[in-house]
């Protein structure tokens, strides 16, 4: 019989963890099924199962199995259990409330001379010179006014 590559050994400490989480009525429901899997193929008890019972007893491919098993040997209980972290920050919205209602305002005030109507350009440049953002796209200033129901024509 071939020797397995990763092989999980839990301690104490996790095994409480995870049946802590399998009892809570509040964790994920994936969250709760990697505890299971996790408590079905810790060798430290003594009614282990296999992969393959594993992934019977929990209606899961065998390869999802493996593919767990070999995350919690590289990163640990956590990285199993719970979603990484982003590594880089969420880009804050570069049209506020502020910037949204400066841009409606200037939809609804009239035309400027020479015009019959404002363009999505001309809100853009407008909303430019005024001074509120350094650049704006002629499309986002349409989102804008799309998001609100205000007609630009």
């Amino acid at each position: 019989m071939k020797s397995q590559k990763y092989t999980i050994k839990l301690t104490p400490q996790e095994q409480t963890q995870l049946e802590k989480i399998i009892q809570s009525k509040t964790t994920k429901p994936l969250t709760n099924q990697h505890a299971k899997i996790l408590l079905n193929l810790d060798e430290n008890n003594p009614n282990h199962l296999t992969v393959k019972q594993t992934a019977q007893k929990c209606k899961l491919h065998p390869e999802n199995i493996y593919k767990l098993r070999k995350q919690y040997i590289q990163h640990g209980l956590d990285r199993v259990l719970y979603r990484k972290k982003r590594e880089t920050p969420p880009v804050k919205p570069k049209i506020t409330g502020d910037i949204e209602a400066h841009i409606i305002a200037t939809a609804c005030s009239p035309p400027p001379a020479g015009r019959a109507c404002w363009t999505l350009k001309l809100i853009a440049d407008k909303v430019v010179l005024d001074g509120v953002l350094d650049s704006v796209a002629d499309t986002t200033v349409m989102r804008v006014l799309k998001k609100r129901n205000i007609s630009y024509i």
